[in-house]
């Protein structure tokens, strides 16, 4: 290389191949370095920035399952009172109880957590776990519900079907058991009761049932109307002056059937009013729930 100077005189240096491959090899290397620091730098940034973002998405998602958790809670206090509900319900209707072992399904404790994860994450299994008892128990629940309501179900056409008001309005001139017959004057037993009252005072079925017999009756009852209401349940009303009803019909508590007559062996206007239990006379008021 030829370098002049200010008095026009060449100088001549020589640099060997060796130093000049040594600077650009250091050359090369502060340019990697360089670019190295900076993509470093820039991804150390970016980091953080994401890591702050991680951080408040975290602290987020911590907030929400501790609101998750404090519903469940609130779940679980209802369902209780569902249960307690089931159990008074059940002991009012004699059904059968469930015992305490059946309603927790087996559920165990929660699983082990590894113990490097977050609180979060702890966190959101332990809801995850309580969610998924809660429903277990619903659908538990919700099955003895079901059977609940249909023993309930069968026992409201049990009730339906039982005699349990009385026929028609009056007073009782002659109850059930051995009474005195008003025509011969001697202990006699008496199948039914005796509400007597004027001709033309209307009579209801006592409960839900199918007219089986309405008609003249040639026993002494007169014009006579027998219900089947099931579950081994008939009621006879007997002495009437007019009958309502055909045999066959169905009826329904309160539906109007005939009225107070003196047909048959009468003395005087009134109802003859029976009820058979299984073929066998019963007293009709073992069986009234309202006297009205």
């Amino acid at each position: 290389m030829l370098i002049t100077d200010s008095r026009d005189k060449l100088r001549q240096f020589q640099l060997s191949y060796r130093l000049i491959f040594a600077g650009a090899v250091v050359a090369a290397f502060l340019f990697i370095a360089n670019i190295l620091l900076t993509t470093s730098f820039v991804r150390s940034q970016v980091s953080t920035l994401e890591m702050n973002k991680l951080r408040s998405e975290n602290a987020f998602l911590a907030n929400k399952f501790e609101e998750l958790k404090g519903r469940v809670s609130k779940i679980s206090d209802i369902y209780g009172e569902l249960v307690e509900k089931e159990i008074v319900i059940r002991n009012i209707f004699n059904l059968p109880e469930i015992s305490l072992d059946e309603r927790q399904l087996g559920i165990g404790g929660p699983e082990n957590p590894p113990s490097d994860i977050s609180n979060t994450v702890l966190l959101a299994s332990s809801t995850e776990s309580r969610v998924e008892g809660m429903l277990r128990l619903a659908r538990f629940e919700k099955e003895k519900y079901e059977e609940v309501y249909n023993a309930l179900s069968d026992k409201k056409s049990l009730l339906d079907h039982t005699p349990s008001i009385l026929p028609t309005r009056g007073y009782f001139s002659r109850g059930f058991g051995m009474k005195v017959d008003p025509f011969t004057g001697n202990q006699q037993f008496h199948s039914g009761v005796d509400i007597a009252n004027r001709t033309g005072t209307p009579v209801y079925a006592s409960a839900d049932g199918a007219v089986q017999f309405a008609g003249f009756s040639a026993g002494g009852l007169g014009n006579l109307i027998e219900i089947d209401h099931g579950y081994g349940y008939i009621s006879r009303y007997g002495h009437l002056s007019k009958i309502k009803v055909v045999s066959g019909q169905n009826v329904t508590r309160g539906t109007l059937i005939g009225y107070i007559g003196s047909t048959g062996y009468s003395t005087g206007p009134h109802l003859h009013y029976e009820v058979m239990k299984n073929d066998r006379q019963v007293n009709p008021m073992d069986f009234i729930v309202d006297f009205r």
